[in-house]
């Protein structure tokens, strides 16, 4: 029986100075030392036992679902520069050089149809300043779903620059990496790829934080807990950094995290039922027209007053900068003109204007957005690094490079627990099996309720977690039932 018990008990680990991993069942190499910090058994209490239920949650999820986050933060990394990537390969669609009073709106969308003849106006974008050309936007046979054709105009002389496939309002190159990013080009089994890495990059954050401020050697002393340690070596070098360069990056990497999530396929449909509930979705201006309203088939039979009217009636009303003129989507509807400003602060603001008779007839300011609607909007336009212009994509690109270094420093660290004796196994161990039975009942049991609530609405952090328990028995299964055979 001491035999079996030897076989399912793994020795305890401890650095060495130059920071390499070995064990107690290693022999002693000469000039070795341990690191006190780590042999000290936890005090007693709650921390003592959640903290090894935490680092083996985060060890593992760290190796199984790390090179999904890695995938993300590398294209996420390189979409934070479609901005400058667009105003270099689409120069000549975009500007234009101003001479004179602009032509008439109606005159550019004529313009427009004639080099889109079998297309179908979607909206209409005036140039927000005098060297930008005009977006006419067009729904078209045999573009995929959710793509348009979009023409550009130069306001100038009605001249059609070109056109380009888009996707919403991003340009060719931005909607490759931006389908990059979603879905690795993969449809929508490729948006699961996202999915996962937004679910588990929160808990991962969540997790390594509790650890690190946690850790006993950090307890005594904040700098340790802010700055990477100067003089360490190895593991302790890359824990350092890696523990450091995540406590600075974690507020930005929870809020990647949870506006990731919102326009997810799963968890996003769970999210916006809750935003719903709570009254919290963004509302749309009314295109209904009032008792005696006209439109182009009202009673009265009058006439569509043309897109430079329904312009001039929201500029008149307040919109400015970016604005997007959509059509009258059926008979007896109004046009809708919204702001499309998405820098800070937001113009979101939009009007609906009779089409007979020119006029507005309901209007809806950002301002008076639900606050869970305006969040969101702030923090999808933050995870796109449009909020704050240049400086949100610095801050993105800066945040892509920590997330990524701090995952290639989990694998290091992890090569460096592989024992360094001869015939040691090629990779490192992961924490001991068995901590949860450490945690007491207290906090296990609303852990695991909050833990199967979260799991339901984020299905994508529920079923791996569910994996890893299966994986994880199912190896302590063998391990158990190798001890056995070897007693």
């Amino acid at each position: 029986m001491a035999e079996s018990r030897s076989a399912s008990v793994e020795p305890e680990e401890v650095t060495t100075p130059s920071g390499g991993v070995r064990t107690d069942a290693d022999p002693p190499r000469e000039g070795d030392t341990f690191d006190t910090a780590v042999r000290t058994p936890a005090a007693p209490g709650i921390w003592s036992g959640l903290r090894p239920l935490l680092l083996r949650l985060h060890f593992y999820a760290g190796i199984l679902v790390g090179p999904f986050i890695l995938v993300a933060a590398l294209t996420g990394l390189v979409y934070t520069a479609t901005p400058q990537l667009e105003s270099v390969l689409y120069q000549h669609e975009l500007k234009v050089t101003p001479r004179g009073e602009a032509d008439s709106l109606a005159d550019q969308v004529a313009a427009a149809r004639r080099a889109v003849p079998d297309g179908t106006v979607v909206s209409v974008s005036p140039g927000p300043g005098p060297t930008d050309s005009t977006r006419v936007v067009f729904s078209k046979p045999g573009l995929p779903a959710d793509y348009t054709l979009t023409a550009f105009v130069d306001p100038y002389d009605h001249k059609v620059l070109g056109t380009l496939r888009t996707y919403g309002q991003w340009l060719p190159v931005r909607a490759w990496l931006d389908s990059l990013h979603r879905t690795l080009h993969l449809g929508e089994f490729g948006r699961n790829y996202s999915e996962l890495a937004a679910s588990w990059l929160g808990v991962e954050v969540l997790g390594g934080l509790a650890l690190w401020i946690g850790a006993p050697r950090n307890r005594q002393r904040l700098r340790r807990v802010l700055l990477p340690r100067g003089g360490a070596k190895g593991r302790r070098r890359t824990m350092s950094w890696h523990g450091a360069v995540g406590l600075w990056a974690s507020i930005g990497l929870l809020g990647l995290s949870a506006t990731g999530l919102t326009w997810s396929a799963h968890a996003g449909t769970s999210i916006g039922e809750i935003k719903d509930a709570l009254g919290g979705s963004s509302p749309a201006v009314s295109t209904a027209l009032p008792p005696g309203g006209h439109g182009t088939s009202g009673a009265t039979g009058k006439e569509d007053v043309g897109i430079d009217a329904v312009a001039a009636a929201a500029h008149d009303a307040g919109l400015r900068g970016l604005v997007v003129i959509t059509p009258p989507a059926e008979a007896g509807s109004a046009y809708v003109v919204k702001e499309n400003t998405r820098t800070w602060p937001e113009r979101q603001d939009s009007v609906a204007v009779d089409p007979g008779t020119g006029k507005v007839t309901a209007t809806l300011k950002f301002h008076d957005y639900p606050v869970l609607a305006k969040l969101t909007r702030w923090g999808i336009d933050a995870h796109m690094g449009l909020l704050f212009g240049l400086a949100n994509q610095i801050a993105l690109a800066l945040l892509a490079l920590g997330l990524i270094a701090m995952i290639l420093w989990g694998y290091r660290m992890w090569w460096l627990r592989r024992p360094t004796r001869s015939g040691g196994a090629a990779l490192g161990r992961a924490p001991a099996r068995g901590v949860w039975r450490r945690v007491p009942g207290a906090v296990l049991a609303p852990a695991a309720v909050v833990i199967a609530v979260v799991g339901y609405y984020v299905p994508l952090f529920g079923l791996p977690l569910l994996a890893f328990l299966g994986v994880d028995l199912l190896m302590g299964a063998v391990r158990r039932h190798r001890a056995g055979v070897a007693s």
